[in-house]
Formats: C-alpha cells, structure tokens, sequence
C-alpha cells in the first residue's frame, strides 16, 4: 500500500532524486561529436543502431499527408480541439510591441521578433507522445517560426497525422542524442536550430546539457511528478490523479498532501484498488512504491510550505484559494474538476514544464520561448543632451573614454572633453 506519513518522515523523499546526469553526458559525448564531425553518415549510423531505422532520416511529406487522411475521426477532432486551446492561450500570451515616451524626446519600446529555426523534439520509446506535437509545434507557429521541424524516433501514425495536422511539414526520423546534435550542429539534411525544446529521457536531456551553449534549449528535466493538496474530496479522483502520473515513468513521483488522516486512508485504498485495474499498472506500481507518499499535514500553511520546498512540476490544488500561497510550481491546476491530465492534452497552456525543483527558476514552455523580445531607443538632441552628463560619468568612472566622447561629439564637446581628461591625466 502506499506510505502515509508525517511530513518529517517525508523529508528524504521530498528531496527529489538528482538526475544522473554524469554516465550518461559520458555516453552521449561521442555521439556528438561523431554528428558533428560526420553529419548524416553518423545519424544514419546511430538511427539503425538504436531505432532501427533503415531508409531516409527525413520524413516524405507525403507521409504525413497520409496518416492525416487516414487518422480516425476522432483523433481529428481530438487534435483540432487542443489545437485551438493551445493557440489562444499562446496568442494570450504573446508579448506586445510598445513605444513610449519616458521625457520629453526620449522614447524607448520594444519589438517582438521570431527565431528562425527550433525543433521540436517528441518521445517516441514507451509512449509516443503526439500531444507533445500540439505542445511544441503550436506555440512556434503562433510565434511566427517560419521552419517548424519535428523530430522523433519510430514515429507512429498519429504521431505523424497530429504534425500534418498542425502544419508541420518537416519530420525527421530521429530521436536520441543524435537527434539534439543534429539540430545542435546541422547535417546535410537538418537544419541548424535556433533552439530545441520538448521532454526526453535521460540520453536526450543529457546532449541538450551538454549542448546548451550550442544551441538554445528549454531546460533540463528530469522524471514527471505530480503534487496534490486537497482537505476533502472524492477518494476515487484523487487517487486517479495520481496514478495518471505514475503511469509515466518508474521514476515518477505523485504526492498528497491533506490535514485529514481519514481522506488519506481512503485514498491510498483507491490507489490500492485502481491498481489492480490498470494497463500500466506494473509501471504505476514502481513509481508508487519508490517514489510516492501520502502526507497528512497540520495545516494548510504546512501544506503548501512543504509543495513550495518541492516545487512541483505539476500542483493540483482542490482550494483555489490556495493560489496566493503558490510560489513555486511549473503549472497549476485549481479545483477538483481540473485534473492534471486534462492539461496534458487539451486546456492550452503547455505540458513541457520543469521538473526536479526546476519551477524554482521558470515556468514551462510557453510563446515566449520562441520569441525575442528587442528593445529600442530613440533620442532627440536635447535628450541626448538630458542624459549626457549621466552617461558620461558612468562611461569614464568604467575608463571609457571612447564611450564619452562617442556622446559628446554630438554636443560638439568632444574635444573639449578630451583636452580636460589630458589636463587631468598630467
């Protein structure tokens, strides 16, 4: 049965596991230079080693074309349904031109300009993952990116209809580390990306560590967890929503923390019971018994204290008023109608969030990811002349001197200027 425990019993466990990074930087480091050096030779290399692959590392269009056309109904109307979600919430969230006038002929603003080139990368080993398509590709598009590639290994059909259908028209038959040194370096084939983002597992996380200065990435993930707080309820969701995030990964984590011992021994019964019913249960269960803990707290200040200190990837919180206590956390989900699951799929904000204590330092993908936002500056002579004295003195307390002069050129002050610092100097 799951552990129900205090939360100082809990404390190793909410010290979440530091991913193993070094064993497999070391295996990876070959694979990226061998892509680096030998471009396509080696990606084929790589992809019949360890996909299997035997023709062309890209996808034919026509080959998306057709699993769009012959995806069952359904999954169309699952896709264009998240689809459309997913593209107002980016459209929201879109950061806006402005200009504005700080003092008189001083005007400063910003523009919002596109990358060029990212890649999305999608899991194609124990559960291909087509919504990670809808995840990453759709934000690009609403960016504006002009070339979307998608990249995975063993792409299913759906994994395929749900890029056509998303506009996507570039596949490269990838996965792996080969697959970020590929987009890292660029081959005969691949484009060189600007930046690559979605989930994968330790392999791929370790070649975007390695090559984050490479090429831009979205972060460094580890294992999916999930924390629930919640003081009533239905047993019966509330265990639901943890196995959904058991199913994931032996390495997952699901968490519940309530003030009610009585709702703690009912939910681990359901976990217990919905155990036995599950498809993927021997993965659950893994996750469950090396990962997961009920908690029963003292109060909802322990509570969130105790979710703060994890900072989860995802944060069930069954009180929405709740949400004033948040400081951590990759995404929250408010009240028990919204199941984190949901939000896997077909809410609109993104499932690629960060995980191990990462919501600590940022949210999850998003919009802004594939943006950058520019600034600019325009100054009329007398605003120039407003901040001449400031810049100046900044400029020359640095020792740079070119810096000064550059502005008071302008002024017709230079010469004086430099005549004043030689006095000084002698």
């Amino acid at each position: 049965m799951i552990r129900i425990l205090s939360p100082a019993e809990a404390g190793p466990l909410l010290e979440r596991k530091a991913v193993r990074m070094a064993e497999a930087e070391e295996v990876v480091r070959p694979i990226l230079e061998a892509v680096r050096t030998r471009g396509n030779a080696a990606l084929s290399f790589y992809a019949s080693k360890f996909d299997r692959l035997t023709g062309g590392l890209v996808a034919d269009p026509a080959e998306l074309d057709l699993a769009a056309r012959d995806i069952a109904p359904e999954f169309r109307l699952a896709v264009e349904t998240s689809k459309s979600n997913i593209e107002a919430f980016a459209r929201l969230q879109m950061p806006k031109e402005w200009s504005r006038e700080i003092a008189p002929g001083h005007v400063v603003g910003q523009i919002v300009r596109p990358l060029d080139t990212v890649a999305c990368y999608i899991p194609g080993g124990r559960y291909p993952l087509p919504s990670t398509v809808l995840m990453t590709a759709v934000p690009a598009f609403v960016a504006g990116v002009r070339n979307v590639w998608v990249t995975t290994p063993k792409a299913n059909r759906e994994t395929y209809a749900a890029a056509a259908l998303c506009g996507v028209t570039k596949v490269a038959k990838l996965g792996g580390a080969q697959a970020i040194a590929a987009f890292a370096f660029g081959t005969e084939t691949i484009a060189r990306a600007d930046r690559i983002v979605g989930p994968g597992n330790i392999y791929v996380t370790a070649a975007k560590k390695l090559l984050a200065g490479e090429v831009g990435i979205d972060f460094i993930a580890g294992p999916t967890e999930v924390l629930i707080v919640a003081n009533e309820g239905e047993p019966s969701w509330i265990a639901a929503d943890m196995l959904a995030q058991a199913e994931h990964d032996p390495d997952a984590a699901s968490l519940f923390l309530t003030t009610s011992r009585s709702l703690a021994e009912r939910v681990a019964g359901e976990v217990e019971r919905q155990l036995a019913d599950l498809p993927t249960g021997e993965t659950a269960r893994k996750a469950i018994d090396a990962n997961s803990a009920i908690i029963v707290t003292a109060s909802d200040a322990e509570s969130m204290e105790l979710s703060n200190r994890v900072a989860p990837e995802h944060l069930c919180l069954h009180d929405p008023a709740l949400i004033s206590e948040v400081r951590h956390a990759g995404s929250v989900f408010l009240g028990p109608n919204s199941p984190e699951a949901a939000g896997d799929y077909s809410t609109g904000p993104n499932h690629v969030l960060p995980t191990a204590g990462a919501a600590r330092l940022h949210g999850g993908l998003s919009v802004l990811d594939f943006v950058k936002v520019i600034t600019t500056q325009e100054l009329t002579a007398e605003a120039l002349k407003n901040v001449t004295v400031a810049a100046t003195t900044l400029a020359r307390a640095e020792g740079l001197e070119g810096h000064a002069r550059s502005i008071e050129v302008r002024l017709g002050r230079a010469d004086r200027a430099g005549a004043a610092t030689r006095r000084m100097d002698a």
